[in-house]
């Protein structure tokens, strides 16, 4: 049975279980059965699911152009300790009966903020002890935490990269009280996602200085956690932009190129959101692929965008093909680095029953299943790896291999190219690739 709070929010709702593709019952697991074992690993431990909490518990479907449509039970009281201690028990009661094991959360998440600093920083301690016992209890842990540096109008200008030092000081004293909370929690990692760390015009922007200023504030707050005995992860989250014209954690490739350029690459790794990859003109593959060809392929934020929208939309993941591919990077990396898939994810403006909520997470855990359990199918049994193996096998023996190890010099190589004269095209084969995918889908 489910772990209840104080009382049920989600009446009428059992424990969800995995019934096999053939079921019709909505609120059952078709694919993602978490003790099945694929690729040597239970899918339980291959994916670490866990649920956001900002958009699950505290979103409440408004955007720019009106207010929330979903009145949900928690969110009733004006006392803001009780008002969190009430969506912690719809959180654990939720996530109970969904049977994933993690969660994610923003510091103000939580509770609400207060009008002071030190009041803010007494709410927070007193809820922080609260989901202590609240998931003691349920058995379910924290994936990671973060703060949220951006949302205040104090942030405008940004948190590490405000122009003005008391801004960049209150940001600190807040993520430092965010590191307190997720150590506290157990967290296994830890985010930042720089939501206002970028520019909106180059005329009142020094750049440079920005940067070293981020540089410096991150490693000051690795410094600060890995003296209270973290020794969790701590990932990046690119985008592009939106709320900023440009942010300087851009996408995986210029997130790496500043790890290394600040010296943080051995701490942090990557936190990837399929959203904000295609913000970026990218594919969520493409990111993936990036930060498990440097080692940082740490964590996923599992959503999706509107195809016709320009913006961040935040919806579940259900597209079969997209999903497969990114899992075919998924398990050639050898899966995530300390992380695990948070659906960073919303129900639409226009769904507001409380299973609405549960639908969501099961397509999306049932979605990432089945691109599992196709992924794996096309490595162990397919042309695939052998095909791609076969492009770059001029590379396996001879002057290749001499390339590869470093003996050829180019001078060397002008000279094997005027050996060869012209030469013979060599297919890619995509339409092949493409066809394995959609064959084995």
């Amino acid at each position: 049975m489910a772990f209840i709070g104080n009382k049920e929010y989600f009446k009428g709702i059992a424990d969800i279980k995995f019934e096999g593709k053939l079921s019709d019952n909505p609120l059952a697991y078709k694919y993602y059965n978490p003790e099945q074992v694929v690729a040597g690993k239970p899918m339980r431990e291959h994916f670490k699911f866990a649920v956001a909490y900002w958009h699950t518990f505290c979103g409440q479907g408004a955007d720019p152009f009106g207010p929330g449509t979903q009145n949900f039970p928690w969110d009733q009281s004006q006392d803001p300790i009780v008002a969190a201690k009430e969506k912690a028990d719809a959180a654990f009661e939720f996530i109970s009966k969904l049977g994933f094991d993690y969660f994610c959360f923003h510091d103000f998440d939580l509770i609400q903020e207060a009008n002071s600093f030190s009041e803010s920083e007494k709410r927070l301690s007193t809820i922080v002890d609260y989901i202590k016992e609240k998931k003691e209890a349920a058995g379910i842990n924290l994936l990671w935490g973060t703060a949220n540096c951006f949302s205040n109008p104090r942030y405008m200008n940004g948190a590490a990269t405000n122009p003005d030092f008391n801004v960049l000081a209150r940001a600190a004293g807040q993520v430092k009280l965010a590191l307190d909370a997720t150590i506290a929690l157990n967290g296994e990692n830890y985010v930042f996602w720089g939501g206002r760390e970028g520019y909106m015009s180059l005329l009142n922007t020094n750049v440079k200085k920005e940067l070293d200023h981020m540089g410096r504030f991150l490693a000051l707050a690795r410094d600060y956690a890995r003296d209270q005995g973290f020794k969790g992860t701590f990932f990046i989250e690119p985008k592009p932009m939106e709320p900023m014209k440009h942010q300087y954690d851009f996408d995986a490739a210029t997130v790496i190129g500043f790890l290394n350029q600040y010296g943080l690459q051995d701490d942090f790794k990557l936190n990837l959101e399929v959203n904000h990859a295609t913000l970026a003109s990218h594919t969520m593959q493409h990111e993936m692929e990036i930060a498990a060809s440097q080692g940082m392929l740490g964590s996923i934020d599992a959503n999706r965008g509107d195809y016709q929208n320009g913006w961040d939309t935040d919806q579940f993941p259900n597209n079969i093909n997209e999903v497969t591919e990114a899992m075919l990077v998924f398990l050639k990396a050898g899966g995530l680095q300390g992380g695990g898939i948070n659906f960073d994810a919303k129900i639409r403006r226009n769904s507001t029953d409380m299973e609405d909520v549960f639908y969501a997470h099961i397509g999306g855990a049932d979605i990432f299943a089945r691109g599992l359990l196709i992924a794996d199918k096309i490595i162990s049994t397919s042309q695939y790896d052998a095909l791609r193996a076969q492009r770059y096998s001029s590379f396996d023996s001879g002057k290749g291999k001499d390339f590869e190890a470093g003996k050829l010099d180019l001078k060397a190589l002008y000279e094997i190219a005027l050996e060869n004269g012209e030469l013979d095209l060599q297919s890619g084969k995509q339409e092949l690739f493409e066809n394995i995918i959609n064959q084995y889908i």
